[in-house]
């Protein structure tokens, strides 16, 4: 890089230490002007989750732009504003600074958004909504701060190729690694040589841990892990995943809800740059391979007060107080309606699908990873206390995504809502009979937009979600991917009915 990961450091902290400073700002970044970054890129959100940015010398920003912020159309984005309204605000947001990796001398900054006429926050900015669920927790006194850890899977592909169009639809996947091509004669670029093929594929739900060189993407994650830490972002361990192809998951550090919301968008964009300089591709899509394991967002959540881990009774069950029990009560309870935002896709729907270690049962237990929640028991320590709730995927908007996790288990701690007995046994291979008391998810997102528009008012608590941001959601999820998808011939019908 350009400028030490100690000066980064440096410039990360001074920030810090001006957050709400207005002239003090100004004067950090007059210095890492003077330190050779001469460029400012803005980030935020989109109501789908995908990251959006402008960008603006350094000697375009002043003590009334820093404050007043920088407009932009927000006609332009999905589920934001019409035509008519387009004009919005990004105030930028100082704490979140970092040296952007894939831009030259370029600061960047997360923002939040306004609406001039309003003078308000913007209602349909995901990380305002993250914003009010933090507040709301402080208001209710139950906790002073909760704590995410997302584990967020991804797949590195060497090739890539989709359409569709009028008379056509395909999808084409490939991988130096996967399984497919183990007989291949002429296939890999392994080494640059086209001629050979040198073995070592990952077999199909064989991906969990092998060395090199059946693991081949090692580097890719020291590179990408490295990246993060400059980025300011602290990185626990990186490893292959189950499936075949390049499947990986990297681990960040528990964080609070806003600030891991940040990381998460700052990780794929990391992932996905770094795969692109090893002229790779990488997709956080739940289900990009048929037969194989799909890609999660295992998040792990505690609420805390006072430095004090509320989740925590070494007398409870698998060390989990009252309280935890009824978070996961509420998780459970609410599970279908959650399911529209942290599996938000029609391809969310094919991971979450029995036979290949996906959450579809709407049970809880220690240990057991046939569960929806997970109690780990790596620890018996009050720090490590926590649930693992593993229906989410990585498609999941996370400023959203995560405030709709909290208010359900909200709603579990306020109505005392029990989650009945754990399960210790392995449910999938339960027998049918064993098995019916358990409910399941979702099987399809329409399922799951059914269920959020008659079970929502959790969400409503607080005025964390609006009316405004649910409709906006099922809305464009209903017309612009479920009606789509509905209206199209699928390849497998060619397959199946052609000869009709």
């Amino acid at each position: 890089m350009f400028i030490s990961l100690f000066f980064v450091s440096l410039i990360i902290v001074i920030l810090g230490n001006f957050l709400g400073d207005g002239m003090g700002a100004l004067e950090v970044l007059e210095s890492i002007k003077r330190c050779g970054l001469n460029m400012v890129d803005l980030k935020f959100v989109d109501l789908l989750g995908q990251w959006q940015h402008f960008t603006i010398p350094i000697s375009e920003i002043d003590e009334d732009s820093l404050r007043a912020g920088f407009g932009f159309d927000g006609s332009s984005l999905r589920g934001f504003q019409k035509i008519h309204e387009s004009d919005m605000i990004l105030i930028p947001d100082l704490s979140t600074s970092f040296i952007d990796p894939f831009s030259n001398k370029t600061l960047s900054l997360i923002g939040d958004i306004r609406d001039p006429v309003k003078n308000s926050f913007y209602s349909r900015d995901p990380r305002y909504i993250s914003k009010k669920a933090e507040q709301y927790l402080l208001e209710k006194g139950i906790a002073d701060v909760s704590y995410w850890g997302p584990e967020a899977e991804f797949f590195i592909f060497d090739h890539v190729r989709f359409n569709q169009s009028m008379n056509e639809a395909f999808y084409h996947i490939d991988s130096e690694e996967g399984s497919w091509n183990s007989g291949h004669e002429k296939h890999s670029p392994e080494n640059g040589d086209l001629t050979r093929n040198l073995g070592y594929k990952v077999r199909s739900k064989e991906g969990y841990f092998p060395v090199a060189p059946h693991d081949s993407l090692q580097n890719i994650r020291n590179d990408i892990c490295t990246t993060l830490e400059s980025c300011g972002i602290r990185v626990e361990f990186h490893h292959h995943e189950v499936a075949t192809a390049g499947q990986c998951e990297i681990d960040m550090r528990f964080q609070s809800l806003t600030k891991m919301a940040d990381q998460v968008m700052t990780y794929k964009y990391v992932v996905k740059n770094i795969a692109r300089k090893y002229n790779k591709t990488a997709t956080f899509m739940p289900k990009p391979l048929f037969g194989d394991n799909g890609s999660g967002m295992h998040v792990h959540q505690s609420l805390w007060k006072n430095g004090k881990n509320l989740f925590y009774d070494p007398a409870g069950y698998a060390g989990l107080s009252e309280m935890g029990l009824y978070y996961v009560g509420g998780l459970l309870k609410h599970a279908h309606a959650l399911c529209a935002f942290i599996a938000p896709t029609t391809n969310s729907y094919k991971r979450l699908a029995p036979g290949y270690e996906a959450p579809v049962n709407l049970a809880y237990g220690s240990r057991n990873r046939s569960a929806a929640i997970r109690i780990p028991m790596l620890s018996k320590s009050e720090q490590a206390k926590r649930i693992e709730f593993r229906m989410p995927d990585p498609t999941c908007n996370p400023y959203i995504g995560f405030p709709a996790m909290l208010m359900a288990g909200l709603d579990g701690i306020k109505h005392k809502i029990h989650p009945g007995e754990p399960i210790s046994a392995d449910i999938y291979e339960m027998s049918s009979e064993e098995a019916k008391h358990i409910k399941s998810a979702p099987s399809s997102l329409k399922e799951a937009i059914d269920a959020l528009e008659a079970d929502h008012d959790f969400l409503l608590e607080g005025n964390v979600f609006t009316k405004d941001v649910l409709d906006t959601w099922i809305d464009w999820k209903i017309n612009k991917e479920l009606d789509p998808m509905r209206l199209r011939p699928h390849p497998y019908e060619f397959h199946l009915y052609y000869d009709a």
